[in-house]
């Protein structure tokens, strides 16, 4: 449930008129996850100030409860940055809570056409559609503060150009080790194995119900388990933010297999750019195949 009083912030809705009402007249953004902030953050430079709610890199985020701050953050933002699938289905209650006829809400799923319950939603890790995720944020910015379209124009240039470091390492994991088989214990870097050409033999069983906090069959385990003894993956990525007393079993039994653990993560760790943070994930990961 979240711990948010709807009384008290509509209240203060309408006593602010739903505007931010700080001296600044920086664009007023909150993001759900920080990687979003932080793409908002580099394309709108001076001009905008960033709010994430997602940011603990110690924290689950399946789990996280929002509470009044975040209401009242969401009441007064200008634009709202969100993944959707799901994956941030607080924001939408958050916004309900406080309607506001000003404020711009940028969906990055339905962005970039993304649909199915079936989908997978860490879509932050598509490195081929990043340049559609930073120009999605872009034309919020735009919509939402016209008179400083040209440098939010000027910073989505940049912000794709940044890009080029990492599109370049993903392009040499594919060309040395295109169909190598690797397993994940959650879908988070999916999208990551698809753009590098790598093939993941985790049961989508298996890697759904870790995802969905559930408990995996006994089926799955063992075969999941035997990818490790059996040594059929050359490399196990592991959620480093949604450990289980099974997904630490399956990663034990890499590391007594020999098979390197490349850890990754649902928010963007601290001092890290969102360029900065993929690309050392992505260098990780070569290294560890290289082995």
């Amino acid at each position: 449930m979240i711990s948010l009083s709807l009384a008290g912030l509509v209240a203060f809705v309408f006593a602010t008129g739903g505007q931010n009402n700080t001296t600044t007249t920086k664009l007023s953004i909150v993001a759900a996850e920080n990687f979003y902030g932080d793409i908002a953050r580099q394309i709108g430079g001076s001009h905008v100030a960033v709010t994430s709610i997602l940011s603990n890199p110690n924290a689950d985020p399946h789990l996280f409860e929002p509470g009044t701050s975040n209401g009242l953050t969401v009441a007064t933002a200008d634009l709202v940055i969100q993944n959707g699938l799901g994956y941030d289905a607080f924001m939408q209650k958050l916004e309900n809570a406080a309607p506001s006829k000003h404020r711009i809400v940028v969906t990055i799923s339905d962005a970039l056409g993304f649909r199915g319950a079936d989908a997978n939603p860490h879509i932050w890790y598509d490195v081929t559609k990043l340049g559609a995720v930073a120009s999605a944020i872009a034309s919020g910015l735009e919509r939402a503060d016209h008179a400083h379209a040209t440098a939010y124009r000027t910073g989505l240039t940049r912000f794709d150009e940044s890009l080029h470091p990492l599109e370049h390492e993903i392009a040499r994991i594919r060309a040395r080790f295109a169909g190598e088989p690797v397993a994940y214990t959650e879908p988070v870097p999916g999208y990551l194995i698809a753009a590098a050409g790598l093939r993941n033999l985790a049961p989508a069983s298996f890697t759904r119900a870790i995802e969905d906090g559930s408990e995996p069959s006994p089926q799955d385990v063992a075969q999941m388990t035997a990818l490790m003894t059996n040594k059929q993956v050359k490399v196990l990525l592991y959620n480093s933010q949604a450990v289980s007393p099974i997904t630490s079993r399956i990663r034990s039994a890499a590391a007594q297999a020999g098979i390197p653990v490349v850890g990754v993560s649902e928010t963007m760790p601290p001092k890290l750019t969102f360029q900065s943070w993929l690309l050392g994930e992505a260098q990780t990961l070569h290294s560890a195949l290289s082995r």
